[in-house]
Order: structure tokens, then C-alpha cells, then sequence
């Protein structure tokens, strides 16, 4: 029995004269620290405790990245749905439908193109709040959808990786989705266009193995998880324990996996200078001025 939620809650919310939401406040997965919704969206979801980052959806993230968070959604085109007609406590398709009501998004990917900095770019961004933004055919589409507009307009390309990795309900479809990527992110970089991969937490499985590490430059977030595997079937596997830290965005920037390990509120500003430096082209100055008052 919890004290607090199954005894103070409820005798809080039948003596206040108006009803408490239960999304008021948020628990720090790090430090347990409760924290204040409002004042949790003011820090960009970082603990003002800690310093733990978060999860964020994928709507914020987005207007995080663009200039003054304005940005013009791209469709991804439609595919065939259950292609498996797969089915294991539930149906796929039932699965779906709960995640696109719950997110407000047709799958876990959404694309779109607006300015970074005063410059043109595409941003892929994964959303785990849809099954664990989990890469089926949609998100290999949307990356290969992303990635064409690119190379068709020489556009800088930016991904947000947050995945727990393949989607086993799409089976080998999912699997095949890794050389996909791989190859779409390939033709950027034999035209010479830049991607950029920006790393938060989790980056795992088959999305780690394939476009996310993939970047001329890879961005990750403050303490974010980054791997194949998770820590604890590594353990269990070679029966080890591992170093301090493993698999964190910090160590592996320590062995040369990751280039740069930024805090949220640095992401924007560092982005802005990466695409500066390998598009050639100066930052909009007024654009980054106006953002950090």
C-alpha cells in the first residue's frame, strides 16, 4: 500500500473546493524527486534536481529544434497495415489503433521541414510514447521519404532517435528496415549532404544499428541510453558486471561512438553551429538572439 496515493491523495481531492489533476506532478525517474508539471515544462523536462533529462514527446521536440518552433509537417506515405496479420495477446491492428489515440499520430515517426538557425532542414523524429517508437515499415518509410527530400533539395537532414529498436509485430519487414535507412542516409553522404543524428533516450536495437549512428556528426542528450542490447541481458550474457556508466551517452563519447554530449537547453544553439559548419552557410544571428532571451 502506498500512503501517499492510496490514502492522502484521495482525502486531498474530496476536501479541495476545486479537483487536483493528477498529472500536477511528476516523480523524477532518477532522483524521485516530485516535481511540478508547470514548472517541469519551463525546464524543458529536465529535473531541476538532478539534472535528469526526461522523455519528450516528440511534438515538443520538434518545436524545440525549429525557429521559434514553427515547422511545416510532411506526410508519410501509407502502407499496407499488418502486412503479418500478427496477433499475440491482441491484435496488431488493435495495438495500433490504441497508440494512434493515445498519441495523436498515425505511427512513430513524424517528418517535417521548417529553419534551424535561418537554415532549411528536415527533422525525423521518432516517438516512443508510440510503441516504444519501435521501427517498422512507417519509420524505415519516413526516414527514406525524409532523406529523398533532402537529396532533391540538398537540405540538411536531422534524425531524433528514440526507439527501443525493431518492431516484432512486422517480423523481417521490420529487420529490412535497417539496410533501408542505411542506404537512404548512404546516398546523402555520396552527394555530400549533411545528416546529422541526435541521440536521446533510449537509442537501442535495431535503430542503433543502423541510421542513428550513422551521422557526419551524432548529437546525443545529457545521460541518454544508447545500445544494442540492454545492460542487464549484456550481464546476464557474459555474466560480468559492467563499468559505471555503461552504455550512457558519456561513455561512449570517452570511446569515440558519440561526438557531442550536450544538455537539452544546449541542443538547439549546438545544432545550429553544426549545420552552420558543414553547410557552409552563416546562422541566422537574429534568429539564435531572439531564442535565448
Amino acid at each position: 500500500m502506498n500512503w501517499l496515493t492510496d490514502f492522502v491523495r484521495p482525502k486531498i481531492k474530496k476536501t479541495a473546493p476545486i479537483e487536483i489533476a493528477d498529472n500536477l506532478w511528476v516523480k523524477c525517474p532518477d532522483c524521485g524527486q516530485m516535481l511540478f508539471s508547470k514548472e517541469l515544462k519551463k525546464s524543458m523536462y529536465v529535473c531541476t534536481r538532478c539534472g535528469h533529462h526526461l522523455r519528450l514527446y516528440v511534438d515538443k521536440r520538434l518545436k524545440m529544434l525549429f525557429d521559434n518552433g514553427e515547422y511545416t509537417s510532411i506526410a508519410v506515405p501509407p502502407l499496407k497495415e499488418d502486412p503479418l496479420k500478427f496477433k499475440d495477446s491482441k491484435k496488431y491492428t488493435d495495438r495500433l489503433r490504441t497508440y494512434r489515440k493515445s498519441s495523436g499520430s498515425d505511427d512513430a515517426i513524424r517528418v517535417a521541414k521548417g529553419e534551424i538557425g535561418g537554415i532549411t532542414c528536415v527533422v525525423a523524429a521518432i516517438d516512443f510514447a508510440f510503441m516504444g517508437g519501435s521501427m517498422g515499415m512507417e519509420v524505415g518509410e519516413g526516414i527514406v521519404k525524409a532523406a529523398e527530400i533532402c537529396a532533391k533539395n540538398n537540405f540538411p537532414l536531422i534524425t531524433v532517435a528514440a526507439s527501443g529498436g525493431a518492431r516484432m509485430q512486422e517480423g523481417i519487414l521490420s529487420l529490412m528496415q535497417m539496410a533501408r535507412t542505411t542506404a537512404a542516409i548512404n546516398q546523402l553522404k555520396d552527394k555530400g549532404i549533411p545528416f546529422i543524428s541526435i541521440l536521446t533516450d533510449p537509442t537501442t536495437g535495431g535503430v542503433s544499428a543502423s541510421f542513428a549512428m550513422l551521422g557526419d556528426v551524432n548529437i546525443a542528450e545529457k545521460g541518454c541510453l544508447i545500445g544494442f542490447a540492454g545492460p542487464r541481458v549484456i550481464e546476464q550474457t557474459i555474466r560480468e558486471k559492467l563499468p559505471e556508466g555503461f552504455q550512457r551517452a558519456e561513455y561512449l563519447k570517452e570511446h569515440g561512438m558519440v561526438d557531442i554530449v550536450v544538455t537539452r537547453s544546449e541542443m538547439k544553439d549546438t545544432l545550429v553551429r553544426v549545420i552552420s559548419i558543414l553547410t557552409h552557410v552563416k546562422p541566422a544571428v537574429q534568429t539564435l538572439a531572439i531564442e535565448n532571451k
